[in-house]
């Protein structure tokens, strides 16, 4: 038994494409794949990722996608304009926050970013594929395979899976990056960048590796016997 995970892609869709193929090489077309949520923003196609996942779902791929911050924004903005995120700490809208990349995601659209909010939403409804959005809308906040629990921000120490409530499961930092619980799976996660590889903590693993500032986007795989760190040279061992 084996699952195949990837980071956040934020847009990037050379990345993903090769990352893909990273894991059609180690385990076949077949294989279960966790996409990890942060589809958009930030990089130049969000919108080709997200059609590319969609369409593999539709082929038969074995492709499986959790909603992360990213994409909740998105969702949340076809749907209601005037929604904030109520885990970001400025209170600032997604359309116009400095660092979210939100413009990037509108011109994948080819939408003029620059429009005032109202329009932008009009606009908006008018370029997203009504596919896009109610498959957005669909995303699930956790997946929970028999290797591990894969969660886009990770999950809050001590509460039961079931009870875990979507703001922690797409935002969550601390306390769930300081704890070292035993979760019971091993949980995968990505939202808070590391290193340009993945990093094993004994209880989670964090496999954003920073594709949405330049970094390489990660895959791995995850097997009874331990973790591998998928890479143009075959697999690297991940070890806690």
């Amino acid at each position: 038994m084996r699952v195949y995970a990837i980071g956040d892609i934020h847009g990037q869709i050379d990345l993903l494409r090769q990352a893909h193929r990273r894991i059609d090489a180690d385990g076949g077309a077949g294989a279960t794949v966790v996409h990890l949520g942060d589809l958009v923003d930030r990089g130049p196609d969000s919108r080709g990722v997200i059609q590319t996942l969609i369409d593999g779902q539709a082929a038969g791929c074995d492709w499986r996608v959790v909603l992360g911050n990213h994409d909740r924004m998105l969702s949340r903005f076809l749907s209601d304009p005037d929604w904030i995120d109520p885990g970001l700490s400025s209170q600032r809208h997604w359309i116009v926050h400095p660092h979210l990349g939100a413009a990037a995601t509108l011109m994948s659209y080819g939408v003029d970013a620059t429009l005032p909010c109202r329009d932008l939403h009009r606009a908006m409804l008018s370029a997203v594929p009504r596919e896009h959005a109610t498959w957005l809308a669909g995303l699930p906040d956790w997946y929970l395979h028999p290797l591990a629990l894969f969660v886009h921000a990770g999950v809050r120490p001590g509460v039961d899976l079931q009870d875990q409530t979507q703001d922690d499961c797409v935002w969550i930092r601390q306390p769930f990056l300081q704890s070292d619980a035993d979760f019971g799976p091993l949980v995968v996660h990505g939202h808070t960048p590391v290193a340009d590889r993945p990093v094993h903590y004994g209880n989670r693993l964090n496999i954003d590796s920073g594709a949405a500032y330049g970094g390489p986007l990660s895959a791995v795989v995850i097997e009874a016997s331990g973790v591998w760190h998928l890479t143009e040279d075959g697999r690297r061992p991940v070890v806690p």
